[in-house]
């Protein structure tokens, strides 16, 4: 896992993760903000495998509005608006 999304949080891979999954809450830390910080900072083929096409379609009108990058915003609302019309296979 690319650390540069982890910067300044002392948290390894299976820590994110947990956090990602729901499985742990680290005080204000819990699953939202771990993707939310997967969506602001990694790259695209990062958040697909840490998160996947099901759980970002279903996150994402949670999200969205902590979402600060406008680019990154357009991105994900044409995706997660694409996918169910043109591959609902993968959701």
């Amino acid at each position: 896992m690319s650390a540069t999304y982890l910067w300044d949080y002392d948290i390894d891979e299976n820590c994110f993760r947990s956090l990602l999954d729901g499985e742990l809450t680290l005080g204000r830390l819990d699953s939202d903000w771990a993707a939310i910080r997967l969506l602001e900072y990694a790259p695209y083929p990062e958040i697909l495998r840490l998160l996947g096409f099901r759980r970002l379609v279903a996150g994402w009108p949670r999200w969205r509005d902590h979402i600060r990058s406008q680019s990154r915003k357009r991105g994900f609302d044409f995706l997660v608006a694409w996918l169910p019309e043109h591959h609902p296979e993968v959701i």
